[in-house]
C-alpha cells in the first residue's frame, strides 16, 4: 500500500473520531449552561426549550420534509426520535440533584453496555474494562454513595438506556440521509417532550430574557452535537462508537470545573485518565467492520 493511500485511510478513520470529540465538547458545555437555567425555568422547562429551539434550527438547515424514508427505516426513525427526546428529558431531570460528571457517568452505562455486548476480541475487552475501572473511580461508590440521590440516579440510568436505543436506531435510520435524519428524529421527539416539558416548567420560562440563553443551549446541546454525532455514528461500528463515548464523563467533569465551579479529587482525576486511555486504545486498535452501515449521503447540502 502506498504512503498516500495509507495517509488517506488514516484520515478516513480518524475524521469521525474527531467529529465525535467536537460533539461531546459542545454537548457538555451546553449541559453546563442548561443547568445554570434550572433555578429560573426548571429542568423540564430547559428540556422543552432545548428540544423546541433545536428542532427549529435543524429543520431550517436540513428541511426534513423533503426526505424519503423506506419502509424499513420508518420504525427505527420513530424509535430514534423517541429515544432522543426521552434521553434529554430524563437527563435534565437527573441534573436537578446530581453533579454533571456523576449524571453523565451513570448515563454512560447505556452505551458502555452496548460496547461490551459488541466486543469480540480480547483486546476489545481490555479497553472496555479500563473504561469500567475509570467509571468505578469516577462515581462516588461506597462510603459516599449516600450523597447520591436515588431518584436522580434512576433518571440518569434511564437516560443511558435511551442513549443505547439512540445509537442502535440511529445507525439504521440515518444510513441514507445522515445528519438530516437528526432533524426528523428531533421533530418526532419534540411532539411529545416539548409539550410535556412546558407543562411542568417554572413560570420563569415565559420571560423574554431566557430566549438568548435557550438558543445557545439549543445550538450547543442539540443542533450541533446531534448533527455531528450522526456523521460519526454512520461511519463507526456501534461497539467502537459506544467505547469512544467513554470520554463523555471526562468532558462533563471538565465542563463542571470550568462553568459550574465543581472540583476533582485525585481519585477522580486518575479515573478520567483511565477513561481517556480506554478511548484512545479502542480508537487505535479498531478494525473496519464489513457489515458496517454504509457512509451517509448529505443529499441536501
Amino acid at each position: 500500500m502506498s504512503p498516500a493511500l495509507k495517509s488517506k485511510n488514516l484520515t478516513s478513520a480518524l475524521l469521525p473520531v474527531a467529529i465525535l470529540l467536537i460533539s461531546m465538547v459542545s454537548l457538555q458545555g451546553g449541559a453546563a449552561l442548561a443547568k445554570s437555567l434550572f433555578p429560573q425555568v426548571g429542568a423540564t422547562g430547559v428540556t422543552a426549550l432545548r428540544l423546541g429551539f433545536g428542532t427549529v434550527m435543524l429543520c431550517l438547515i436540513f428541511k426534513p420534509w423533503r426526505l424519503k424514508f423506506s419502509a424499513g427505516q420508518r420504525r427505527p426513525l420513530i424509535y430514534y426520535g423517541l429515544a432522543l427526546g426521552c434521553m434529554n428529558f430524563l437527563f435534565y431531570l437527573s441534573l436537578r440533584t446530581l453533579p454533571l460528571g456523576v449524571a453523565v457517568g451513570l448515563e454512560f452505562l447505556g452505551p458502555l453496555t452496548l460496547a461490551l455486548a459488541g466486543s469480540r476480541r480480547a483486546l476489545d475487552f481490555i479497553w472496555v474494562a479500563l473504561a469500567v475501572a475509570g467509571l468505578a473511580f469516577l462515581l462516588p461508590i461506597g462510603a459516599n454513595m449516600q450523597h447520591i440521590d436515588p431518584l436522580g440516579a434512576v433518571f440518569a440510568i434511564g437516560a443511558g438506556a435511551c442513549w443505547a436505543v439512540y445509537i442502535l436506531a440511529g445507525q439504521r435510520a440515518g444510513s441514507s440521509h445522515g445528519p438530516a435524519t437528526v432533524a426528523m428524529g428531533s421533530l418526532i421527539g419534540s411532539v411529545i417532550f416539548v409539550p410535556l416539558g412546558l407543562t411542568f416548567a417554572s413560570e420563569g420560562i415565559w420571560h423574554w430574557n431566557v430566549v438568548p440563553l435557550a438558543l445557545i443551549v439549543a445550538i450547543l446541546s442539540s443542533a450541533l452535537p446531534y448533527s455531528l454525532e450522526m456523521v460519526a455514528l454512520t461511519r463507526l461500528p456501534a461497539r467502537i462508537f459506544g467505547t469512544l463515548m467513554s470520554l463523555e464523563p471526562a468532558v462533563a467533569a471538565l465542563s463542571g470545573i470550568m462553568f459550574l465551579g465543581e472540583t476533582l479529587n485525585t481519585q477522580q482525576a486518575l479515573a478520567i485518565i483511565a477513561i481517556i486511555f480506554a478511548s484512545a486504545g479502542s480508537t487505535l486498535t479498531m478494525r473496519p467492520k464489513k457489515s458496517q452501515v454504509s457512509p451517509i449521503k448529505l443529499e441536501n447540502q
